[in-house]
């Protein structure tokens, strides 16, 4: 390092220093592996590349830079997406064009095919998956995105290894130092005590919390599959090594690092070992290692959790922990909101984000890689009179299209008939009823579709925080059936909505006479609104309002003036809104009309942004009921 890269170095070392040393002694209470730490937290930021160090330079000058209402993100498998890195960097352009400025991939760190959970049983976490190219090839796509003002996203799995890993390997060959990193027991009697109080994650697919491996006489933790081994963050190694793998990928020019299973990271006999007081030790310790060495990059927290176990993710605004976490209970909410055309639950889930400091930003989707597990706030709908059980059979008939006014095409996945609980798959486009329009040849159900899947992301995108698309829906792609035809895949629902990029569908995405042109074209409006009215900004207020109708959800967004208010019928109906206490006059953002908000004509599945201008003071304040 330079005398100027030295310096920078030991002033955000020694920002740190005091507490990171603190929890670690807290947690392990050894000071040689401490030292370690540190120095090779100096050789990390030595080997940082130099373009990196720059960035990390700019983006501490700004280190809200991750909060901008200009950042749009997909997330994309690269085989599905262009087949491999290279692949990804020529689609660059069309990237571009989509208005994406995030780009999110899916795990591609070295994995077994039939043993790979869709990446994330990691095999080797310092090599690519052959197929898809080689570190050398990372670093070159993200030169590629950063030259493009594109910024980079990876998933980091730190709960676990592949059985396949190197660590693993010596470990079920009897190395204690490896067993050691895993949780290996010969006498069952202590798995059947995690037994008595962990819940299972796939209790279908994979029962149970761990493995009997014959050959070596032990039971090991697998609390997803049984090929993948849960770390033991106890072994202050384990804590180390993992710390070492994150600060590399790191250095290969990533902008934000998805951390993968983050509540089950740390492991106690007699808890449910979820979401422990050390998991968020951790945590901390991460960011600030992250800041210490590469400050520009953003940890993404994956807490697929119910709203009081995800907020404290964020650490406190004086002691953060994750930069961004995923607003999973929103986005499950609306599929909720989907199948019953009741927004009560949707608008009670959104005063409880916007209500949270400005500081904790969320990435909001409609979908991604996984299925949707119904974890809604059962507590308030059974106040309603609506009961846990029936209602997810309720919604897992309706997302299969088996009720009569569905036009939902979606399928199961892990389906447990003792509890009647399911999880949801499907793409966007085939929830919102593109897929059975297109098979029907139904021009006229159609436009509804479309109409609908455009609402459902314009109600997205007026959320504070970063957007986030998954590959393919910005071309409505639908569900791909054709896993089934795979071994590797065919037990795994997921594969549904995990085809591969519709190529000659996205020929079309500029022609507005079709579904897919249609789609595209909006999201571009809709993403080029959001970067250009400030109202979007994570700093403006936000709430809901009252609309006089449960199928009709309005949100209102308030900074420095400007005043917009975003109206949305989840209903097959044309519905009127009422807005007697907001007079004035409106223009809708998408068309350039003017309205009144009193008595404003919302079509079935449609939706407005309307913007108000306003002098700064002069905005009436929002009703006591809004």
């Amino acid at each position: 390092m330079t005398k100027k890269e030295e310096t920078a170095f030991q002033s955000r070392l020694s920002r740190h220093l005091d507490e990171l040393r603190w929890l670690y002694m807290e947690l392990y209470d050894n000071g040689d592996m401490f030292a370690e730490l540190c120095d090779n937290l100096h050789q990390f930021a030595s080997d940082r590349p130099a373009a990196l160090k720059k960035r990390d330079l700019e983006r501490e000058a700004d280190p809200e830079w991750y909060k901008s209402n200009g950042l749009t993100g997909m997330m994309l498998y690269i085989d599905n997406f262009a087949t491999d890195l290279n692949g990804v960097r020529k689609k660059l352009p069309y990237i571009e064009k989509a208005g994406v400025n995030l780009i999110h991939l899916m795990p591609f760190l070295d994995t077994v095919p039939g043993r790979s959970d869709g990446g994330y049983a990691v095999a080797d976490f310092r090599s690519v998956r052959p197929d898809l190219g080689s570190m050398e090839d990372l670093e070159k796509l993200a030169e590629a995105c950063h030259k493009k003002g594109v910024n980079l996203c990876m998933d980091f799995v730190m709960n676990h290894t592949s059985q396949d890993h190197e660590w693993a390997k010596k470990a079920r060959a009897g190395d204690g130092e490896y067993m050691s990193r895993y949780f290996f027991f010969t006498d069952p009697s202590i798995p059947q005590e995690y037994e008595k109080t962990v819940p299972q994650v796939f209790p279908t697919t994979a029962p149970g919390n761990f493995t009997w491996l014959p050959d070596c006489g032990h039971w090991v933790m697998t609390s997803f599959y049984p090929y993948q081994w849960d770390l033991n963050y106890r072994n202050p190694r384990v804590f180390n090594e993992m710390m070492y793998n994150f600060l590399f990928l790191a250095n290969r020019g990533m902008d934000m690092i998805r951390i993968d299973a983050v509540p089950y990271i740390w492991k106690e006999l007699g808890t449910d070992c979820r979401n422990l007081p050390q998991v968020h030790t951790i945590v901390r310790m991460m960011r600030m290692i992250g800041e210490i060495v590469c400050p520009s990059v953003i940890l993404l927290g994956e807490v697929v959790m119910e709203p009081v176990k995800v907020v404290p993710y964020f650490g406190t605004v004086e002691k953060p922990e994750c930069h961004l976490l995923y607003n999973v209970t929103t986005m499950c909410t609306t599929w909720h909101t989907v199948a019953t055309k009741d927004t009560r639950l949707l608008r009670k889930q959104l005063d409880i984000v916007n209500a949270l400091p400005k500081q904790y930003v969320f990435l909001n989707y409609l979908r991604c890689h996984d299925d949707i597990g119904w974890g809604l706030d059962y507590d308030t709908l059974q106040l309603w009179g609506v009961s846990e059980v029936p209602h997810k059979k309720f919604l897992s008939d309706w997302f299969q299209g088996l009720t009569p006014d569905s036009v939902s095409r979606g399928e199961l996945y892990n389906a447990d008939p003792a509890s009647g609980d399911a999880r949801q798959c499907g793409t966007t486009a085939s929830l919102c009823g593109i897929e059975k329009a297109g098979y029907e040849k139904d021009g006229e159900a159609m436009e509804r579709a479309v109409r609908f899947d455009l609402t459902l992301h314009a109600m997205m995108f007026m959320q504070t925080g970063i957007p986030l698309l998954y590959s393919g829906d910005e071309i409505a792609q639908v569900n791909d059936y054709s896993y089934k035809k795979d071994p590797n895949k065919a037990d795994d629902s997921r594969y549904l909505h995990r085809g591969k990029m519709r190529w000659d569908l996205a020929d079309h995405a500029g022609d507005p006479a079709t579904p897919e042109g249609k789609v595209f074209t909006g999201l571009q409006a809709l993403g080029e609104l959001r970067r250009t009215h400030r109202a979007f900004g994570a700093q403006a207020d936000v709430w809901t309002l009252d609309t006089g109708d449960d199928g009709v959800l309005a949100i209102g967004r308030y900074l420095d003036g400007q005043k917009l208010i975003g109206v949305f019928n989840f209903t097959g109906e044309d519905k009127t809104a009422a807005f007697p206490w907001d007079p004035g006059e409106f223009t809708d953002l998408l068309t350039g009309k003017k309205y009144a908000l009193e008595g404003l004509h919302i079509p079935a599945y449609g939706c407005y942004y309307m913007e108000q201008e306003q002098s700064r003071g002069s905005v009436e304040a929002e009703p006591a009921d809004a």
